[in-house]
């Protein structure tokens, strides 16, 4: 069984202080929502979770997630730098990332597209050297509203996810089953981030269960693809009964303790014991 996946973008939002408070609410909710039994946490059904914060935050957010030790939460980094180090004003490395204890990254985000003209070759060579770097890539592929209604949704993921499998395969050492599994794909369709539209969860299926056959099938049943775009509790349901979608990346309904428990709730195979 493939472990469903939530994870929480945040994208330019909370201050540390903002982070440190969600933090307490978010595990406080979390203590009291499995209070009669705290091991339902670690059964394999329950969602891995994953906070992704501003780099202000990166540091302050490792070190609360260190200190509950109920359950681990991971921590991953908004964006990443393709190179090492240098001349790169305003990049952060992997290396960088790796020292305050990140070791997972988001590339790809359809505002990484849209507003720093990320191209599918950059989203590929970053996920290329995150895997080189031994960071676990968080891949988001979606198309436009425009590429939706002209009928090119398909040619679009297809081709985002190709830049990225053609970049691994030039790398015998990573272009392996045990290691491309490591590998997050995030459906995210442009149109519905944000808007309060959202996907409908056959079509979404549809399109991750697209993206999952552009893999072997040893990679392809061990590859755990998100859904994104306007995903609350209200929907989670429908989305995480679908074959072919392992949980969500999740924006506006990250940001409240209260609404992202609500969806890791949902993702979760048994029902929850409420306190």
């Amino acid at each position: 069984m493939r472990k469903p996946i939530i994870a929480g973008n945040w994208k330019m939002n909370k201050t540390i202080g903002e982070t440190q408070a969600f933090f307490n609410a978010f595990t406080d909710a979390l203590t009291q929502r499995f209070s009669n039994k705290p091991e339902t946490m670690k059964q394999a059904g329950f969602p891995e979770l994953i906070l992704s914060p501003s780099y202000i935050s990166l540091y302050t957010l490792v070190n609360q997630a260190k200190s509950w030790t109920t359950l681990q939460i991971a921590i991953a980094a908004q964006n990443m730098s393709a190179y090492s180090h240098g001349a790169y004003t305003g990049e952060v490395s992997a290396l960088m990332l790796q020292d305050i204890g990140v070791n997972t990254v988001i590339l790809g985000h359809s505002e990484r597209r849209q507003y720093f003209n990320e191209s599918d070759d950059a989203v590929a060579e970053k996920t290329l050297f995150a895997f080189e770097q031994g960071i676990v890539p968080i891949v988001c592929v979606g198309e436009t509203l425009e590429e939706r209604e002209s009928g090119n949704t398909d040619q679009v993921v297809i081709r985002q996810i190709n830049a990225v499998l053609s970049a691994v395969a030039a790398k015998a050492d990573l272009n392996h089953p045990d290691k491309l599994c490591n590998l997050v794909i995030a459906y995210e369709p442009v149109w519905a981030i944000g808007t309060g539209k959202v996907c409908d969860a056959a079509e979404a299926n549809r399109v991750c269960a697209l993206i999952r056959s552009q893999f072997d099938s040893g990679v392809a049943e061990r590859l755990r693809i998100l859904y994104g775009g306007s995903v609350k509790a209200s929907n989670a349901d429908e989305l995480f009964a679908q074959p072919d979608i392992d949980g969500a990346l999740v924006g506006g309904a990250s940001l409240e303790a209260d609404s992202f428990i609500a969806i890791v709730s949902a993702a979760f195979q048994q029902e929850p014991v409420v306190a």
